[in-house]
């Protein structure tokens, strides 16, 4: 099986959901938007989704409506993420994933009231397999869920999950481990939380001290979300429990 992974920037990886995706016997094949957060200028075209088992388009520094930023590929991801749906081609969105997710389906993606950046609690209609976390979080931006989306977690600030057909968007980060936010703070995250008050050192501490719930939240979603979403038969691959 074959998961098409869409990075949208270096910062984008799969991490922890491609960690588990692995474990079910994907393959990982990477799409990349842009060779920097500098340069997000992209003319390639989209693969066909039918060539894939399941697609997760990840976060970015960038936000969905800027179109005079992403105007050379944000039209034509959404696009993509349509033809998935028809084709029934399973989506796993993931922060600006989700946000292009709920977009290309029907929903608004706006700029938030304020913004989420650290370890959140998230109010989940299915707690058993969507955790109330914490959950990283690392947006200014906010999304409606689509016209007959399930809403499946949110908070007072937006919507944080919703499942449609065979969709699943998240504006959380399951996927990021100590390393991976280590990362975001050397491509230019020390600038943002300083203008939010924060330092990295804190967040890295935050990180830490959840990352023992983080990796079985995120190892439940994974396997929820191949079951009972995308409807793969998965056989048991371990202890998820935290």
């Amino acid at each position: 099986m074959r998961a098409l992974i869409i990075m949208h920037d270096p910062g984008s990886m799969p991490t922890m959901v491609g960690e588990r995706l692995v474990q079910h016997g994907f393959e990982l094949v990477e799409f990349r938007i842009g060779p920097s957060v500098d340069d997000p200028v992209s003319h390639e075209p989209f693969p066909d989704p039918a060539s894939f088992d399941l697609v997760v388009p990840m976060g970015a520094v960038w936000s969905v409506y800027d179109e005079d930023t992403l105007g050379s590929w944000i039209g034509r991801e959404l696009d993509f993420l349509r033809a998935c749906d028809v084709a029934g081609t399973p989506v796993f969105g993931v922060c600006f994933g989700f946000q292009a997710l709920a977009s290309a389906l029907g929903g608004a993606t706006v700029p938030a009231e304020v913004p989420q950046v650290g370890w959140f609690e998230v109010e989940s209609t299915i707690p058993d397999v969507l955790a109330s976390g914490p959950w990283m979080e690392w947006h200014y931006d906010r999304s409606d869920a689509p016209p007959e989306a399930e809403i499946l977690a949110s908070d007072d600030t937006c919507v944080q999950a919703f499942r449609l057909r065979r969709n699943l968007g998240v504006q959380f980060h399951p996927e990021v481990d100590r390393a991976h936010v280590e990362f975001w703070l050397e491509m230019g995250g020390h600038g943002e939380l300083e203008k939010l008050g924060r330092t990295g050192a804190d967040l890295l501490d935050d990180t830490e001290r959840n990352a023992p719930v983080a990796r079985p939240n995120t190892f439940r979603l994974v396997d929820w979300f191949l079951s009972d979403v995308a409807g793969f038969e998965l056989e048991t691959k371990g202890d998820v429990s935290p």
